[in-house]
């Protein structure tokens, strides 16, 4: 079973930099969220949490997939 050297270093760094990503995504949400009407401010937010879930499940994904070749 041989599994990407390359795909297995992305990840590794996207583990490391997502949540420096998240902290400063955050702290930008905070900050203009307050000026932002409620609709922005559902959207905003409904967003940030997608993403943020996608993007841990994608992560997730790909060590397994890339580890066990699936």
């Amino acid at each position: 079973v041989l599994s990407s050297l390359p795909l297995q270093m992305l990840l590794y760094f996207n583990v490391y930099y997502f949540p420096v990503w998240c902290l400063a995504e955050g702290m930008i949400l905070q900050l203009k969220y307050h000026l932002l009407p409620w609709h922005y401010q559902f959207l905003l937010v409904t967003a940030f949490l997608i993403l943020s879930l996608a993007e841990c499940s994608r992560l997730y994904l790909g060590y397994v997939g890339n580890l066990q070749q699936k």
